[in-house]
């Protein structure tokens, strides 16, 4: 009975982040974007408010948004996942190879294809978290393998080369646009259809995460796993969970990535992992696990995006992006601690 309370107590305290840290995440993070963007806007006289570059940078972000929404479950715990660049490429090439054997057309295509590579980012977030959840080993280890392994393996079924699609029922996902009518009205060609794609991932992520059980026993893992595992929260069952939606997200980032480009490609996602976190973070996600939202990830995404972005347009060239990234990331961190020191 005790340990129902116990259980029942701790669950409710880690209903949400507390409220003050909350809402300063999200006065600093959002803060920040709008001041950036009127920056962006003076610096580039107007052009990055150009219908055409605003829908580049919807599709830029999508990809990163979609692997960051599953990196925030597992941050959340206090973890790490590197694998999800290497998940991007090995996902899309497997997808490739099953699109290009199976026997389906259209739609259907499309969804046994889908499921072949959540089944295999799958796959490998379970074996990123069972050496965590048995043997206790760090899951910076256990994803950097996995990273090495799933490159190699991408390589090995792909003989080094990318796998071209040999089916069009892939091109309105990479390449389509819809709600016409909505984008003549801003003056752009529509929303692009992976933009929809990442909106569905990150509602129903930040749902699961924010709105449910399973969301709570992530925070009070990430809080104290000792004393959730004491209030009888399934920590184990709960761990592999993440690991194994980061490898989903995984999948679907590569499905977006594999209809934009026509092919399957084994060197699709390197350095990806970087990004993620880096949008994890700065969204307000705290590296040590215990709070963070999507909606924060989400506004981390549009800020490293739309970060990249002026970048090219300034004709920055990508060792000074870099070093940028790498310092926005140092901030956040910095950042974190300060609210760290200022709520506790």
């Amino acid at each position: 009975m005790g340990a129902m309370t116990g259980g029942k107590a701790i669950e409710e305290r880690a209903a949400v982040t507390p409220a003050r840290a909350m809402w300063w995440r999200y006065a600093v993070v959002g803060g920040v974007l709008i001041v950036f963007l009127a920056l962006v806007t003076t610096f580039t006289h107007g052009a990055f408010l150009d219908p055409g570059n605003l829908v580049n940078v919807l599709r830029q972000i999508t990809y990163n948004a979609v692997l960051a929404a599953g990196q925030t479950f597992v941050i959340v715990t206090a973890g790490i996942d590197l694998s999800v660049g290497s998940l991007v490429s090995l996902c899309g090439v497997v997808m490739a190879m099953a699109a290009n054997a199976l026997p389906f057309h259209g739609i259907v295509l499309v969804g046994v294809v889908l499921l072949i590579g959540a089944a295999v980012g799958a796959i490998a977030g379970y074996i990123n978290a069972l050496p965590v959840v048995r043997l206790g080993l760090p899951p910076f280890i256990t994803t950097l393998a996995m990273m090495l392994m799933a490159r190699g393996l991408a390589y090995k079924l792909s003989h080094g080369r990318p796998i071209a699609l040999n089916s069009d029922a892939f091109n309105t996902i990479g390449i389509g646009f819809t709600l016409r009518g909505l984008g003549h009205l801003l003056q752009m060609p529509g929303i692009p259809v992976a933009v929809l794609w990442m909106a569905v991932v990150l509602i129903v992520s930040g749902i699961v995460l924010a709105r449910t059980r399973f969301g709570r026993y992530v925070y009070a893992i990430g809080g104290n796993p000792e004393a959730a595992r004491l209030a009888g929260i399934p920590t184990r069952g709960v761990v592999t969970a993440v690991y194994v939606i980061s490898g989903i997200c995984a999948a679907i980032a590569s499905l977006l990535l594999m209809a934009r480009f026509q092919s399957g490609s084994p060197q699709t996602g390197y350095g990806f992992e970087l990004t993620v976190i880096a949008a994890v973070v700065v969204g307000g996600t705290s590296l040590f696990g215990g709070s963070g939202t999507i909606a924060g990830t989400f506004i981390g995404a549009l800020l490293i995006g739309v970060l990249n972005n002026v970048m090219n347009l300034a004709n920055v060239e990508s060792y000074t992006q870099d070093i940028a990234l790498g310092a926005v990331i140092l901030l956040a961190l910095i950042l974190d601690q300060l609210r760290k020191r200022i709520w506790q």
